[in-house]
């Protein structure tokens, strides 16, 4: 053999020597642990996300959903296996026709619908110009004619659904027939059908109410015919005009007319050239009015109780069924006839989508009028008044139909949680799942009860122009919100329900196999053998095997349409057949669940009644306890963008959604958000002037509104963002705030309070304003005056004598200061020269030096009090003033000359920021010169020009930089006070603390004279001292010799100690009540905090000043930061030559 001579090591091979068991069992450890590595990672990964994972997802936030939309890529050859053939061929074809309808059905209801409902919409009123409709036409033109190929497409198919069923149907008794169809009915095909002709009549209805695309229709057709009349001027070739034209003609004729059904029933379906006969064949015309009474006998039995699903739509297509017979047969069964006009007394009209409304009776009186005239005119006339009445009862019911429906959702929710939450036992398997089928099956039928009543109410109120209520109107939205709870619920817990509804599909698929096998056993139980028994055996076998397998659209359609065949011959009996029919509903809703639940949950036609949305925010504000619903209204506005990204008559869809974002959000603006931000800042208001006389706030008499509500609300999500209330009303205040303190600074103590009641009542986080709490003014006042006033001069009194005598004064000034500090630093040379000063600070500074490490590096106040009392043996002045206080003196003239330039430069700026004022922008001023060179001018215009121009840049330079006068003062001092013949005012730093010593104790004198009738010598302010000091210490480069002394901390801690001491003394004395005793404790207590206080605001104010003269850095880091801006000017010049910057600027 052939195979024995190709591979003789096959022959070898066979003998199993356990190696590739051994392989086996290798790989298996191996995968097992590649399994147990990857669980580990996995959890190591859940437990670092351990806070933000759960079973409970927010509709908000995940970006991932579950689809759990069975599929297979199985085809329709593949499934519909069985060795009868013809039945196969014929399953076959239905199935792939209805599959057909059903993909043209979704297209419909994605593409075309929304593209013929959005027509016209997003174009606002500014955008509206001349022309614009024309464009918008222009644009829709390849939209009507892929419109038209789908609805020649459907005339295609509806035409073979009707001879694939003629065919089988036949009544010629001699021709041999396909298969037997005694007792075989096809009512699937015929719902599919009849969802086929819903489609086109909704196509019909959107057309006919759309008054924008017709007039733009009309006016594109006159704008063809003034281009027909002269088409170079448009640059469009006659030739093609004409094409054109016609084809615009055929769009009108078949789309634009409201004939796209009717021209569908109206086909020629008799086959000229001797193919199918339809007309004739009354087998075929029987089975047809058979199947229409059947599904009509479903429908009208479950229209409008609790347990509908989708009847109303199936009674569209029993009403477009029903025009196809008798458009073909030419019979009309008048009592069928009068039992669907009947049905309007329950369903008065139905929504086909969005905000088109049908009503039955019109279409059916209108496409029947020969049955229409044998009905009598009073009942015709009572379904239009019912209309009237349904909506009067329906308005008044609103209110009640919200309450009941609140208690069921509410009651249905826990349960979803309960069961849900629960564990499955495994015991009790099937009942659980039962359990939670119906459960889902639940929520599924309160949404589609809902969805009805909006969609029905709001679109009768429109379609009927008749106003609503607010109470209605805040009752519907009510339901919106209740309908989007029902599909947040169904997605919060998308975990369970995904694991739940497969098990829940693979117990009704268990149980519809164990009714199959129970008929197919009875099938071959019964020996007598006919190609009928035949065909239900290979019908109940094909349901079996496709049953077996994910429950997908298809598998679905071919066991209906396989137990079509197979419950003929009594093969199930009355008891077996309904519970498979239940069953087999409950399969084909669990495995859509999402998809249906989202359909019935969307809330796309809100967009046609968003006038509605105004109502609904003045409500959510006046009830705020109620603000978390605002997430379910967003949600459902949410749901209209979907819809609208198919329109075509704009450049882009892009634009429309913009024009809707932006008016949901300015009515948010105006109905919700700014009057919540002003009664914040009302309320706010109100409570910080609770001293003031104003309205009465008794929340018993004007009642109370609980606005921090709407501040626990989470962000809401809409479209690419999210909207955070509090964040809004946060940043609001602020700005309002902020706004409002720069205006009137010495409000900012209120506007405090008001952002930390604001952080307190409604916990927002408010950012401090960080302004100055009043205007920085600096001011000189007159030491003494025999007057009883005494004179000031302020940065205002220099700016104005600028003004007046010119910016010259500003240099002799600043010159004569010099000359002024050039005296006064000879004599606090000398002072620090003197032997018994200089010996004093040296031995101070080794003290220092020897103790600083017991001392914790602070400089004892006891050091600096001896120095005090060292100097005044020295000798005092006739006035009681020791050597000390003469150099403190010198020491605050110094620091007053430094101040006065410095108040002489902000008034100099504050004349030029006065004068440049009317510039409009001090970035881009124009040159005068050019302008008026330019335009040839005179002379004499163009010197003033220049003279402008000279001003100009002169008062742009001095109003953004100023001269540096303290810097000047500083260079031109500080070498000379740093050099080695100086070395003597090194010793300076040490001298500060007895100085401060001395200067408190002077403040405090002075102080406390004012109180006294001899005010000689009184004083409340002497800042010139702290100024003295920090310019000295800056100019010896002393600053952190200073700060290691730790001066005012060890002052602190000394006077915090006696008052600590003091404080105990008090408490064991207040025992023995020795009241002189505790005079002088009080007394003393009082003392230590004057003076404590009195060192704070000193070290205040040496804080202060050194910020003047960058104390943040050395003498060294000062040169090198000097050296470095020299070098990039160098750099950026590229000259060296030219850039060299003297070192020290002259001062005259």
């Amino acid at each position: 053999m052939a195979v024995e001579t190709l591979s003789p090591d096959w022959e070898f091979d066979r003998v199993d020597d356990g190696s590739q068991k051994i392989h086996a069992e290798v790989q298996l450890k191996n995968y097992g642990k590649f399994l147990e590595e990857y669980t580990s990672q996995l959890r190591r990964i859940e437990d670092a996300l351990d806070d933000s994972i759960g079973d409970v997802w927010d509709f908000n936030l995940d970006p991932i959903a579950l689809k759990l939309l069975p599929y297979e890529q199985s085809s329709l050859l593949e499934l519909i296996k069985t060795e009868n053939k013809v039945l196969n061929k014929v399953i076959t074809v239905y199935a792939a026709l209805c599959c057909e309808i059903k993909k043209l059905k979704y297209e419909a209801e994605t593409k075309f619908y929304n593209g013929l409902l959005f027509y016209g919409e997003g174009a606002t009123d500014s955008s509206m110009v001349e022309g614009d409709c024309q464009i918008q036409m222009g644009r829709f033109i390849s939209f009507l004619q892929e419109l038209s190929c789908f609805v020649t497409r459907c005339y295609e198919v509806v035409m073979n659904v009707v001879h694939q069923l003629a065919a089988l149907y036949i009544s010629n008794k001699i021709a041999p027939k396909i298969i037997e169809t005694t007792g075989v009915h096809f009512q699937t095909m015929y719902e599919h059908l009849g969802e086929l002709l819903t489609v086109l009549l909704t196509l019909d209805e959107i057309i006919d109410n759309h008054v924008t695309l017709k007039d733009h229709w009309t006016m594109y057709k006159r704008l063809l015919k003034s281009v027909h009349h002269n088409p170079s001027k448009f640059g469009i070739q006659e030739e093609k005009l004409k094409p054109f034209e016609k084809f615009l003609l055929k769009l009108e004729g078949q789309l634009l007319d409201g004939m796209i059904f009717q021209a569908c029933i109206e086909q020629q379906f008799d086959s000229l050239n001797g193919g199918v006969s339809v007309s004739k064949n009354s087998t075929f015309a029987e089975e047809f009015a058979h199947s229409i009474r059947s599904i009509f006998a479903n429908v009208e039995a479950k229209l409008g109780e609790p347990s509908e699903i989708d009847q109303r739509d199936k009674y569209v297509g029993i009403c477009g069924l029903f025009v196809l017979h008798f458009q073909i047969f030419r019979t009309v069964d008048k009592k069928f006839y009068k039992s669907l006009l009947d049905i309007c007394k329950k369903v008065p009209a139905i929504t086909l989508t969005a905000n088109i409304i049908w009503f039955p009776d019109n279409f059916l009186i209108q496409k029947i009028p020969a049955a229409a005239k044998l009905i009598d005119r009073k009942s015709l006339q009572a379904i239009k008044m019912h209309r009237d009445t349904f909506l009067q009862q329906k308005a008044q019911s609103l209110t009640k139909d919200v309450q009941s429906y609140y208690v069921f959702v509410s009651s249905w929710m826990m349960k979803m949680e309960s069961i849900l939450s629960k564990e499955q036992r495994m015991d009790k398997f099937a009942e659980d799942l039962t359990n939670r089928c119906n459960i889902f099956i639940q929520g599924f039928l309160y949404a589609y009860g809902i969805s009805n009543i909006i969609k029905t109410t709001m679109n009768l109120y429109m379609s009927m122009q008749k106003p609503m209520t607010k109470t209605s109107v805040k009752a519907l939205c009510r339901l919106v919100e209740l309908l989007k709870a029902i599909e947040h619920m169904f997605y919060r817990r998308s975990m369970v329900v995904a694991d739940s509804v497969s098990h829940i599909t693979q117990h009704l698929q268990h149980q519809a196999l164990n009714s199959i096998s129970v008929a197919k056993k009875r099938v071959i139980s019964d020996k007598k053998y006919s190609e009928q028994r035949l065909d239900v055996l290979s019908a109940l076998v094909l349901a079996e095997n496709t049953l077996n397998g994910p429950s997908t659209k298809q598998r679905r359609l071919i066991v209906s349409l396989a137990l079509s065949v197979g419950t003929q011959m009594k093969t199930f009996k009355d008891e077996e057949l309904f519970p498979l029919q239940v069953v087999m509903k409950k399969l084909d809703l669990i495995s859509e669940l999402r998809e249906r639940v989202q359909t019935q949950c969307d809330c796309c036609f809100l967009y046609w009644h968003r006038a509605v949305f105004p109502i609904y925010l003045d409500d959510v504000y006046e009830n705020a306890i109620d603000a978390a619903r605002l997430h379910y209204m967003f949600s459902a506005l949410r749901d209209c963008v979907p819809a609208m990204m198919h329109a075509r008559h704009l450049e882009s869809y892009e634009i429309l959604l913009d024009c809707y974002d932006k008016e949901i959000m300015e009515i948010l603006n105006e109905h919700l958000l700014d009057k919540l931000c002003k009664e914040i800042e009302k309320d706010l208001r109100l409570s910080v002037h609770t001293h003031l006389k104003l309205d009465d706030r008794n929340p018993f008499k004007v009642g109370m509104k609980d606005l921090a509500h709407f501040f626990s609300l989470n962000p809401i999500r809409f479209f690419d963002r999210f909207i955070d209330i509090r964040a809004y009303v946060t940043h609001y205040l602020d700005k309002t705030f902020y706004n409002l303190t720069t205006v009137a600074l010495h409000d900012w103590a209120t506007y405090s309070e008001m952002r930390n009641l604001a952080t307190q009542r409604y916990g927002l986080v408010m950012t401090e304003a960080h302004l100055p709490s009043q205007t920085l003014e600096q001011i000189f006042i007159e030491r003494t005056s025999n007057n009883k006033h005494l004179n000031t001069i302020n940065i205002r009194h220099i700016a104005n004598s600028i003004r007046t005598h010119g910016t010259g004064i500003m240099n002799t000034t600043v010159n004569f200061t010099y000359q002024f500090l050039k005296k006064k630093f000879y004599i606090f040379s000398q002072f620090m020269y003197d032997e018994h000063i200089k010996s004093r600070l040296i031995k101070d500074i080794r003290f220092f030096r020897e103790i600083k490490d017991q001392n914790d590096h602070k400089y004892p106040f006891e050091r600096a009090e001896k120095f005090n009392r060292g100097i005044r043996k020295l000798g005092i002045t006739p006035e009681g003033q020791s050597y000390l206080d003469q150099f403190r003196q010198l020491i605050s003239q110094i620091g007053n000359a430094m101040g006065y330039v410095r108040m002489i430069r902000s008034g100099g700026l504050h004349c030029s920021s006065n004068a440049i004022r009317f510039v409009p922008d001090l970035e881009d001023i124009v040159n005068f010169e050019e302008l008026v060179k330019e335009e040839g001018l005179a002379e004499e215009t163009l010197k003033a020009a220049r003279h402008l121009d000279s001003v100009l840049s002169d008062h742009t330079r001095n109003s953004a930089e100023g001269t540096e006068y303290f810097k000047m003062l500083v260079d031109v001092f500080a070498p000379e006070f740093r050099r080695p013949k100086n070395i003597h005012l090194r010793n300076f730093y040490i001298i500060v603390p007895p100085l401060t010593l001395n200067f408190v104790e002077h403040s405090i004198s002075c102080k406390e004279k004012l109180n006294k009738k001899n005010k000689i010598g009184a004083a409340f302010t002497d800042d010139g001292f702290a100024m003295g000091v920090a310019y000295i210490l800056k100019l010896l480069d002393q600053y952190q010799e200073f700060d290691s002394l730790h001066w005012f901390q060890s002052v602190r801690e000394k006077y915090l100690k006696e008052i600590r001491a003091v404080a105990k003394q008090q408490n064991g004395q207040s025992a023995s009540q020795d009241e002189k005793l505790l005079q002088t404790m009080n007394l003393t207590q009082k003392r230590l905090d004057v003076y404590l206080q009195e060192f704070e605001l000193l070290y205040f104010s040496l804080s202060s000043a050194r910020i003047f003269f960058r104390a943040d850095k050395t003498a060294a880091e000062e040169n090198q930061e000097k050296k470095e801006k020299e070098e990039e000017t160098k750099t950026s010049n590229g000259d060296p030559s030219d850039s060299t910057v003297s070192a020290e600027p002259v001062v005259k």
